[in-house]
């Protein structure tokens, strides 16, 4: 049985990544733009003139925007489950295939784990380029696996919910905008007032910032910030599977 799951986990898994290879020069092309202008904007024009925790700026910033993208990449890349539920019905060949309910689940997470891991290399060639400093760690590269998991079942939770494209694009508005701003990436949670600090820091984002940035610079990565992550992306397969799970009845 459990390689049977693993077989339906694989073929779903395989189906998206059969789609990426086709247009893998160009996913990967486009996602160097928007690294490219943060690293010339806060890299080479105002990093180089600000220290920040006894280092460039642009080594304070690269860890962030890796969090930043990981995040954008993972949970946009689940977006086209909600067309395939909503427009195009084809999701209902996987309601009716003789498969684990999970294994759609997973499969669709790990493919879009996949891209946030793609762009997330990108800019890690990228920042090296631009002269950046930091550690990469398997801990660092588990961090941003569990990033990944964690915004690609949000947005797996956003497709089975949300009825429109326009509400589709108020999650970008009120849920990701906001934490991509707020979570760390640009300056540090402290500058914050305290009452909107507790709140940030209540947020996934918060915590994969403040990890990538601890470990990359050699430091001890907080315990109490994994297990956050880990418990969002527990929570997060355990709700998209129950979502998942509602359609086949």
């Amino acid at each position: 049985m459990r390689n049977q799951n693993f077989y339906d986990v694989w073929t779903v898994f395989w189906r998206d990544w059969i789609v990426l290879r086709k247009r893998l020069t160009k996913f990967i092309l486009s996602r160097m733009v928007a690294p490219m202008l943060y690293l010339v904007a806060f890299g080479w024009g105002l990093g180089r003139s600000i220290e920040v925790q006894g280092g460039t700026y642009l080594d304070f910033i690269v860890p962030g925007i890796l969090a930043l993208n990981s995040m954008n990449i993972s949970f946009n890349s689940i977006t086209p489950v909600h067309a395939e539920r909503v427009y195009h019905k084809s999701l209902e060949e996987y309601l009716i295939a003789p498969i684990w309910p999970d294994a759609f689940v997973i499969g669709k997470v790990a493919a879009a784990v996949l891209r946030g891991l793609i762009s997330s290399s990108i800019i890690v060639l990228l920042a090296l380029a631009f002269g950046a400093h930091f550690a990469m760690t398997p801990l660092f590269l588990l961090v941003l696996v569990l990033n990944c998991v964690v915004f690609a079942e949000i947005g797996f939770l956003a497709a089975m919910k949300i009825s429109t494209f326009e509400e589709m694009g108020q999650v970008n508005t009120y849920i990701l905008l906001p934490m991509s701003f707020l979570c760390g990436t640009f300056f540090s949670t402290h500058a914050l007032p305290d009452p909107v600090r507790y709140a940030i820091e209540c947020l996934p984002l918060t915590h994969t910032s403040l990890l990538l940035r601890t470990i990359g610079s050699g430091g001890e990565a907080p315990l109490a910030s994994l297990a956050v992550l880990a418990l969002y992306a527990l929570g997060g397969y355990l709700w998209s599977s129950r979502a998942f799970r509602r359609l086949t009845k």
